[in-house]
């Protein structure tokens, strides 16, 4: 899927990484923000520094393997992520779905889990439904970081929100350093090969 914008500046990127996430201390280190954790290591590995812009999100720009890649936190709260997604892809002058990366957090992977995938439904992940209400597509590349379900459907926001064990916040330190790495290899060989390496781990 094309997308195309006069307001791009720049030299376009080759891959756009959107980490979800809430701003602001009070979410900081909750389930729902492991995905914004996975830009932010990606930042301090590759040595740039997220700052806020126009797209509504923290932005830097690094280079992995010779593959410029952009990354971004939107700022919006997650249900309004679509919002600075679409400002993101217009900007970084995308015009592949498929040069677009989503990582987040995923209910129906247990703590400690990563898996790569390229498209699917929404599994009641609000972030994920702002994307494709303001993208139109749902083919983007998602890079799913395991949190677990909670006791009941009706309690999953306060899942993702609530405070987290020691043991727990351990394997979903280890996760973004896994899902940090799985964008590392989307960026130099390819979804494909990402899918390959880290779909076929099990569980332990």
């Amino acid at each position: 899927m094309a997308f195309r914008s006069s307001e791009r500046r720049g030299t376009p990127s080759d891959l756009l990484v959107i980490g979800l996430g809430n701003p602001g201390s009070d979410y900081a280190r909750s389930r729902h923000n492991v995905g914004a954790e996975v830009v932010e290591r990606l930042a301090a590995v590759h040595h740039a520094k997220l700052k806020s812009g126009k797209e509504r999100a923290l932005t830097g720009d690094v280079t992995i393997a010779g593959t410029r890649v952009s990354l971004a936190f939107p700022t919006t709260f997650m249900n309004d992520s679509g919002v600075s997604a679409r400002l993101l892809v217009r900007r970084y002058g995308i015009e592949d779905i498929a040069k677009v990366v989503v990582v987040h957090d995923e209910l129906d992977l247990p703590p400690g889990i990563v898996r790569v995938k390229v498209g699917g439904g929404l599994a009641g992940h609000n972030g994920l439904r702002s994307i494709v209400q303001h993208l139109k597509t749902q083919d983007f590349v998602r890079v799913r970081i395991g949190v677990g379900k909670p006791p009941s459907k009706e309690q999953g926001a306060h899942h993702v929100l609530s405070k987290i064990s020691k043991a727990e916040r351990m394997l979903l330190d280890e996760s973004v350093i896994t899902a940090t790495e799985a964008v590392e290899v989307i960026a130099e060989f390819g979804t494909d090969e990402a899918m390959r390496r880290y779909n076929t781990k099990s569980p332990t």
